[in-house]
């Protein structure tokens, strides 16, 4: 995807320009890249995202997808969109709305009923795939059109707030499943106001303001403190961590020891797990146990939610960890470094 000196103008009734929602706007989503397109509200984002897919004609400039413009049919249909608010049907239930958008893609009826299945357990709602739409709570309407998005297996992901309204562990389990279609090779242009979303799954962001791109590169890149270093190590005594902070401050450098903590969002998902374990009753969205087979080749393997506690949940051994942040003071401010053009070829 590129957008080249893309500018979008609103204009009043007399067609006299009234807001300049995007002003000459230069981006290139490199493939098989999960890019974060952040800013706050009125930016400019999501006027974009709709140029892209030619629901806006830009006043000036071009929006290009697959080399072309999405206007052609051939280049639409590779590609799926999420929008910020997901247009359904509440009438029809989540399988009839599915089979409605696998009809328009023109999807034979076999592949159709496979895939929808597939989908459904992906999301989590098999076991109220035959209810309306229009009963679903906000973060199940998400779940239905993120399933949606994917019925014509695209190349091009285009999501906006894909996890807004959903539960931790729901939103947990679709930045787990962004990884995994950015490794099958899709490429994910993703919109959204929760920043730890972006933060976790995303190769490179960029940040909107007015209109205009004020920074962009990697996410290490733009968030590294390049004035602070971190020693991370096991149990030490206080002997010794008395004498590390002799050392540092012979430097003339600040320090402070903290204990590590976990983010909300691991401990969240360890006491829901722990309850599910207990097989406590509940209502909704059910996790699921397998990402859909047309997606992943990895569906035998343990569910997201194991695998993520199995991940972040355990602590080296040797007793509790410690944390020393030092901070130096560098000659001069360094400025975020531009993306490594290299860097998804040495992911």
């Amino acid at each position: 995807m590129e957008t080249i000196s893309l500018t979008k103008i609103f204009g009043d009734w007399w067609g006299r320009a009234k807001v300049i929602a995007v002003d000459k706007l230069d981006l290139k989503i490199r493939y098989n890249e999960i890019y974060g397109l952040l800013g706050p509200n009125g930016s400019g984002k999501t006027t974009t995202l709709k140029m892209l897919l030619n629901l806006l004609h830009p006043t000036k400039g071009r929006a290009l997808v697959l080399g072309g413009s999405s206007r052609n049919s051939r280049i639409s249909e590779r590609i799926g969109y999420l929008p910020e608010d997901s247009y359904l049907y509440r009438y029809l239930t989540a399988r009839e709305t599915l089979d409605f958008y696998g009809r328009i893609f023109g999807l034979p009826s076999s592949v159709r009923k496979s895939r929808i299945d597939a989908l459904l357990e992906m999301v989590g709602l098999t076991g109220m795939a035959n209810r309306a739409v229009g009963t679903y709570s906000k973060g199940m309407a998400r779940r239905i059109g993120l399933a949606q998005a994917l019925i014509n297996d695209p190349e091009i992901l285009i999501l906006d707030e894909p996890t807004s309204g959903m539960d931790p562990i729901g939103t947990r389990q679709i930045k787990d499943l962004l990884l995994k279609l950015a490794k099958r090779g899709k490429t994910i242009l993703l919109c959204s106001h929760l920043l730890a979303d972006v933060e976790d799954v995303c190769d490179r962001i960029g940040i909107l303001y007015g209109g205009r791109m004020q920074v962009e590169g990697t996410v290490a890149a733009l968030l590294q403190h390049r004035d602070e270093k971190q020693i991370l190590t096991g149990s030490i005594s206080a002997a010794a961590l008395e004498k590390i902070g002799r050392i540092i401050e012979n430097e003339q450098a600040s320090y402070t020891v903290n204990s590590p903590m976990d983010r909300l969002e691991e401990f969240f998902i360890r006491t829901v797990a722990s309850a599910q374990k207990q097989e406590l009753p509940t209502s909704g969205a059910m996790s699921t146990t397998s990402i859909g087979g047309f997606l992943t080749e990895e569906s035998d393997k343990p569910g997201i939610l194991d695998q993520l506690v199995t991940a972040g949940g355990d602590q080296p051994a040797g007793g509790e960890d410690v944390e020393i942040l030092a901070t130096q003071t560098p000659a001069e401010s360094t400025s975020p470094q531009p993306a490594d053009s290299g860097l998804l070829e040495k992911l």
